[in-house]
């Protein structure tokens, strides 16, 4: 099966290892890619443990549970990956339609690990012509957003 982040490569060999704590991810860009998995399959723990400890909070498992939980999500994107930065469009539907997180993450190495430290969302739309985020081939405007108006 291929893995959810959509790296092409299979699941086994991409993000599972670090979700099950069999390894760690090398680069920030694959602790980005594996906290998409981790979201999309509920592994509140995942994204808990991966997040630089003084932004971790009493109740942000429960949190973390109810929002994976709320949304269907579709694809990643990633856009630019620095050193410690990696710029990313996380595509999702909610009840109010498809929607798109984008956001540019700071990761810190600390302890020998990669983790989140914190990052700056931007106010992004889906652009009309580019291919549906919901993996269908057509265009969003021939797709999601025209299901959207109906």
């Amino acid at each position: 099966m291929q893995c959810y982040c959509g790296s092409k490569k299979d699941f086994s060999g991409c993000c599972e290892p670090f979700l099950k704590d069999s390894s760690k991810p090398l680069t920030c860009e694959e602790l980005m890619r594996s906290r998409y998995s981790a979201y999309l399959l509920v592994n509140a723990d995942y994204i808990i443990n991966t997040t630089v400890k003084e932004n971790r909070y009493e109740d942000d498992l429960e949190l973390i549970k109810e929002y994976a939980k709320s949304v269907t999500w579709l694809s990643l994107e990633i856009l630019h990956v620095e050193k410690n930065i990696v710029e990313f469009k996380a595509y999702y539907r909610d009840v109010n339609g498809v929607k798109v997180q984008h956001e540019k993450s700071n990761f810190v190495y600390e302890d020998d690990m990669w983790l989140y430290k914190d990052g700056k969302l931007f106010n992004s739309k889906i652009e009309r012509n580019k291919p549906c985020p919901c993996g269908s081939g057509k265009k969003y405007k021939k797709c999601c957003e025209k299901q959207a108006t109906l």
